[in-house]
C-alpha cells in the first residue's frame, strides 16, 4: 500500500465533504448519539422529536429524528399489544378463580 495514495485520498475525501451543502452535510457518531440522549428525555425530548421532525435545516437530523419517532409508535403499539394480551390472560385467570368458589 502506498503511503502518498492514502494522504491523496484523506484530501479527497475533506474536499468533497466540504462541497457537500450543509443541509446535506453528514453527522457524525457523536451527534447521532447527542440526539439519542435528547429524544430519550421523557416529555421535553418527545416534544424536541416532534419539533426535529419538521424544522432541521439538515436532512440527515430530520430523517433521523422520523426514524426514531416510527420506532416509538411501533413500541408503543407492541406494548398496547402485549398488555391487551396479557390483560385477558388476567382478566380469564380471574373469572376462574372466581367460578372455582
Amino acid at each position: 500500500m502506498d503511503n502518498n495514495n492514502y494522504r491523496g485520498q484523506n484530501f479527497y475525501q475533506a474536499d468533497v465533504r466540504a462541497s457537500i451543502p450543509p443541509e446535506y452535510q453528514p453527522i457524525s457518531m457523536w451527534g447521532y448519539f447527542g440526539y439519542e440522549l435528547l429524544f430519550a428525555i421523557p416529555v421535553i425530548g418527545f416534544i424536541l422529536l416532534i419539533v426535529f421532525c419538521f424544522a432541521p435545516a439538515n436532512i440527515n437530523v430530520k430523517n433521523f429524528a422520523r426514524s426514531y419517532f416510527c420506532f416509538i409508535i411501533i413500541a408503543v403499539i407492541v406494548l398496547v399489544i402485549c398488555a391487551v394480551v396479557l390483560g385477558g390472560f388476567g382478566g380469564m385467570a380471574y373469572l376462574n378463580a372466581a367460578q372455582a368458589r
